[in-house]
């Protein structure tokens, strides 16, 4: 049985997994964009930002780092107002 120390531990671990997966994808997303491999109107890139904002925000949320997490609140918000748009005009 896993005690509430290792419960924790692994928790933190998690946490710090998910805010690397969301920084390398919004950072892989921007890169896409730059060399113009990707549109950034596209629903492939604006779904990259919204993921690693939940990912990245889950992590600074989890660390208390209030002004990344308004950050990521809004990278998210304007990933899904996009992903709306989109999806009304097609």
């Amino acid at each position: 049985m896993v005690g509430l120390d290792g419960l924790l531990k692994r928790m933190q671990i998690f946490v710090h997994i998910l805010g690397w997966i969301g920084t390398a994808l919004i950072l892989f997303a921007y890169y896409l964009v730059s060399n113009k491999k990707m549109e950034g109107s596209s629903p492939a890139y604006q779904w990259m930002n919204l993921v690693g904002a939940v990912g990245l925000g889950t992590n600074v949320f989890y660390l208390q780092a209030w002004p990344a997490v308004a950050l990521e609140v809004i990278w998210a918000l304007i990933a899904v107002i996009a992903l709306f748009k989109f999806r009304k005009t097609n």
